[in-house]
């Protein structure tokens, strides 16, 4: 299932019921208690070291027009790219 735009993502530090420190765990959840909840559902009896809230980075897309590669040169000409024409 895919993360919905009402969902926030959180981040976790476990330690599973092996004593095994898992870090870096990412959940997407509508709030902290449900991301929680799925975190249990895949690590039974962890004991969770540290939990944080993920803020979404705002990407900025960049295009370059489509007849040159980024370093300037052009393809329009070549006989290899006459198939995508």
């Amino acid at each position: 299932m895919l993360p919905s735009s009402n969902t926030t993502k959180f981040g976790f530090r476990i330690r599973t019921r092996q004593g095994l420190v898992v870090e870096h765990l990412m959940i997407h959840g509508r709030d902290e208690a449900d991301a929680e909840r799925k975190l249990r559902q895949m690590y039974l009896h962890c004991e969770i070291l540290e939990r944080s809230v993920m803020q979404p980075a705002v990407m900025q897309p960049s295009f370059a027009p489509a007849s040159t590669s980024p370093d300037g040169t052009s393809f329009e000409g070549s006989p290899r790219c006459s198939r995508f024409r």
